[in-house]
């Protein structure tokens, strides 16, 4: 018996050790380069030990904040608030990025767990009343603080970081606001989940090579090695994009691009146990009745109440007038494209599977241009280093890789970027190519933000992660011209983290209203059409030559190519939110009828009975852009005009990019989006140079 309980003993202390050790690991100072995160250290048993500790060091944090016995000042309430739970916050960041890029089941459990925890803590602390006596006692003495503009607004969100998540609700209403964060925080995990596993789950496996007639040659290679790489003969595709794009843009099969098609448009929307009809509706729901608790009509309302936009109206009233603009256009489009098709090919009835691969016949045909000419000169690693190149130019700054900084998975690369004075910057991580564990689509996150803090200024730790072309066994990783426009698309949001420069982790970087976020990212996407920025960095991976500038007046000449069908697109998709969060969603019956009548005032192809949009819509379910998908169209008005600006003064103009950095990409939240661009631009932004630039102009 006492064998056994000294056994016991030994296991305990073992296991006591074992947690102290995975604590330590992620919740004590990192011993590596730069204070980078030591990916190589930490394992899937170190996650929730380590989760534990900083909640509750966080917990006593605001503790010591609620509880000071001191009168709340600026310093020891609104300052000390945005300062803690920073140990928490790495942790969170190292585990949901890995969640979304290097996931496995075993950190799917882990964040169905942590989750709820983390909402509860949330909850603990705006719900918090003696720290929000504190916090509104200051509030009340703001005119009398003689504050910085960046200490008053850090101000006025702390405050109505409060006001608007609880804190003047009585108890009863308080523990329903956490019973419905504690269930959104859960279903909004397994929505994405269910994503992923269904675009896991399918493959498209062929063994006849007729089947592969129109594919280009690089993503038939692709295919093979697939195959081969699970022990089957023939061509494997998949549902991720570099696999799944080009086969609906080239397969001349129409039967197999309908299969692949359908099978994308039922992901979250079959009969399994990845089904997100059930998701959908609930995170509807109880997202309104969070709003309504909190005196809002709808999520709507409480979201954009913090955004540019303002209200629902403001809204749907942008949307519906470029609907109305891009709309004959579209239709235009459209009649043209299933023309081209019937003398093609005897359609007449355009599909959804059809769009893509007879709109690039047809810009073959009007252009002479197709991404299999353009991808020999869009090698990825000199797609990358014309990012940098464009940003030296713009910005001064250098980036160089290094071996030295722990990677979460061998196919990252880690860079040092420094600026003219070889002052460290930020430490910028890439990630680039398709693989189980990874979401799809392209985004940018940090591992760590920028701050001053003790006279300090931390410097941030900011990644990429993007789903491109990878290399075959004859080639390099070659883009296609949409896929150069992403990876500048999401190098300009890591601008935006890495330029940063303010006081306060919560104000810093793409810290930002929602629908200005877009603006740095978009607004990158233009020197992509541009000769002088194509220059640096456009050269045959084989032969070194520079693209023929008679290419590059075809990719700016194709660039408003079926542009009224694109904005109908992403029309669509805003209204889709707008509907879903703009409106008390329990009437709803159906997913699939609901998203029918939201589409209408969009739709150019025939529905698909068993296809749906929203079970897989994960920007709004299990993102960030719940009543904000619109910012897209949004921040399109903000980067046409801000590029406009460059153009009419030169394109790598310094004063110009000075102005850009130090108005909006160092100056984070810590000033009304509106007033830094006008500080920037000396003007509201002007609806003109996006209708110009889409070709949409009267």
């Amino acid at each position: 018996m006492r064998h056994i309980v000294f056994d016991q003993k030994v296991i305990n202390i073992s296991q006591n050790i074992s947690s102290f050790i995975a604590m330590a690991i992620l919740t004590e100072k990192f011993n590596t380069p730069h204070d980078t995160a030591p990916f190589s250290q930490i394992s899937e048993k170190h996650y929730l030990p380590a989760f534990e500790e900083a909640i509750a060091l966080t917990k006593k944090e605001i503790e010591d904040i609620a509880n000071n016995p001191e009168p709340p000042t600026f310093q020891n309430t609104i300052e000390a608030l945005a300062y803690s739970g920073q140990t928490l916050d790495r942790i969170s960041n190292i585990f949901f990025n890995l969640h979304s890029a290097n996931t496995n089941d075993e950190m799917e459990k882990i964040a169905q767990e942590v989750a709820p925890k983390l909402s509860a803590l949330g909850n603990d602390i705006t719900l918090n009343l003696d720290l929000f006596v504190r916090v509104k006692t200051v509030y009340e003495q703001k005119e009398s603080l003689n504050l910085t503009p960046e200490q008053e607004t850090l101000l006025n969100k702390s405050f109505k970081d409060f006001a608007r998540n609880g804190a003047l609700l009585d108890d009863d209403k308080k523990s329903k606001l956490r019973d419905i964060d504690a269930k959104l925080s859960v279903l909004k995990l397994k929505f994405g989940e269910n994503v992923l596993a269904d675009s896991n789950a399918y493959q498209l496996h062929l063994t006849n090579a007729d089947d592969l007639k129109g594919l280009p040659e690089g993503v038939i290679e692709a295919a093979a090695a697939l195959a081969k790489s699970v022990g089957k003969d023939g061509w494997i595709f998949t549902l991720d994009y570099p696999s799944y794009i080009p086969f609906v843009t080239y397969a001349d099969n129409r039967s197999l691009r309908k299969e692949i098609a359908l099978a994308a448009g039922r992901k979250g929307f079959q009969q399994n146990d990845n089904n997100n009809e059930a998701n959908v509706m609930e995170i509807a729901q109880l997202r309104f009745e969070r709003a309504q608790l909190l005196g809002y009509a709808t999520h709507a309302d409480f979201v954009l109440a913090e955004r540019m936009a303002e209200s629902p109206t403001n809204v749907n009233a942008f949307l519906n007038d470029l609907l109305a603009k891009a709309k004959p256009a579209a239709e235009r489009e459209f009649e043209d494209l299933t023309e081209f098709a019937k003398q093609k090919d005897g359609i007449t009835q355009l599909e959804k599977w059809d769009g893509a691969y007879y709109a690039e016949k047809l810009k073959q045909e009007r252009f002479q241009l197709d991404d299999e000419l353009l991808k020999p000169y869009f090698k990825l690693e000199n797609v990358l280093n014309g990012a940098f190149a464009v940003a030296n130019k713009l910005f001064g700054l250098t980036f160089t890789e290094v071996q030295n900084i722990d990677k979460y998975h061998p196919e990252v690369q880690t860079f040092e970027v420094k600026d003219e004075k070889e002052n460290l910057i930020a430490i910028f991580y890439a990630d680039f190519f398709p693989r189980k564990g990874k979401r799809q689509g392209a985004w940018m996150t940090s591992f760590k933000p920028q701050y001053i803090k003790d006279n300090v200024n931390e410097r941030p730790h900011v990644s990429i992660v993007c789903n491109f072309t990878p290399a075959t066994e004859t080639k390099p990783a070659l883009l296609t011209f949409n896929e150069v426009t992403t990876l500048f698309h999401e190098f300009g949001h890591a601008l935006h983290g890495m330029l940063a420069n303010t006081t306060y982790p919560n104000l810093s970087g793409t810290s930002v209203f929602w629908d200005f976020v877009e603006l740095p990212s978009q607004i990158m996407e233009n020197w992509c059409y541009e000769k002088e920025a194509l220059a640096l960095f456009a050269m045959h991976y084989q032969t070194g030559e520079l693209i023929p500038m008679e290419l590059v007046e075809k990719i700016k000449e194709s660039a408003t190519f079926l542009e009224g069908m694109a904005t109908l697109r992403q029309l669509s998709f805003g209204l889709l939110d707008m509907g879903w969060h703009g409106q008390d969603p329990s009437s709803i019956a159906s997913v699939k009828t609901f998203e029918k009548a939201q589409f209408e005032a969009t739709q150019l192809y025939p529905d698909v009975e068993d296809n749906a949009m929203s079970p897989s819509f994960s920007h709004i379910f299990n993102g960030g852009y719940s009543s904000g998908y619109y910012s897209y169209k949004w921040a399109e008005v903000l980067d046409a005009d801000a590029f406009e600006y460059f153009k009419e003064n030169g394109i790598f103009n310094k004063e110009i990019a000075t102005k850009f950095r130090d108005n909006i990409l160092s100056k984070g939240g810590t000033i009304h989006p509106m007033q830094l661009y006008k500080q920037f631009r000396g003007q509201e932004p002007q609806v003109d140079a996006l209708l110009k630039r889409a070709g949409l102009s009267a």
